[in-house]
């Protein structure tokens, strides 16, 4: 049965030698070798050209073999997916950095399952962090969000001149803004109140 070997670097200017160049340290005889090069971490395995070629080529029960966990996904769920996957192709997946463990074994799953567990704690953190944080700076009286690209005497000036004719597109052109933020600008002074309305409609 074959070896498949699978690298990936997340720019041109990086190459995926030294990772082939490790598994063939570690014992392994690759007969199909398989790598993205210029393709970011934050892209799911499955989106992957070469990725997705080396998974239409390589039969059930043959191997894979990667350096490094993240090779396999973009995350602890995305890596889940791909293992699950191949597990169900009875392909062995072998990942150097977790000492040579093949984690579709029971041992491997075990593993993959205390990774995920603490990929998700990690993000429960950042979560928790950014909140404390932002709450933080709320105290603060720090403005949060996006800076407003008007200011207050601008926003006067342009609802004013939208009531008196000028259209949203010459505004937007002049201010440097989109149509959509005129709009939202000038909304309050274009509004008909609803008891306005009710005297007109009886």
């Amino acid at each position: 049965m074959a070896i498949f070997g699978y690298g990936r670097v997340s720019t041109k200017e990086q190459t995926t030698g030294n990772q082939k160049q490790e598994i063939k340290a570690a014992g392994y005889v690759v007969d199909y070798w398989h790598a993205d090069e210029g393709i970011s971490g934050k892209v799911p395995a499955m989106q992957r050209p070469e990725f997705a070629k080396m998974i239409s080529q390589i039969r059930d029960g043959e191997t894979l073999v990667v350096t490094k966990l993240d090779r396999l996904g973009r995350d602890a769920y995305d890596v889940g997916a791909t293992i699950r996957m191949l597990a169900a192709r009875r392909i062995e997946v072998i990942v150097l950095q977790l000492g040579k463990l093949d984690i579709t074994s029971p041992a491997g799953k075990l593993m993959l399952t205390m990774l995920a567990a603490v990929a998700e704690m990690e993000r429960d953190l950042l979560v928790e962090r950014t909140q404390s944080g932002l709450a933080r700076a709320k105290a603060e009286g720090k403005t949060l969000g996006r800076p407003s690209r008007t200011t207050p005497e601008q926003r006067v000036t342009i609802a004013k001149r939208h009531k008196a004719g000028e259209s949203i597109s010459a505004l937007a052109r002049e201010y440097g803004l989109s149509r959509a933020s005129v709009m939202r600008i000038v909304a309050p002074a274009t509004v008909t109140p609803k008891a306005d309305i009710n005297r007109v409609s009886t």
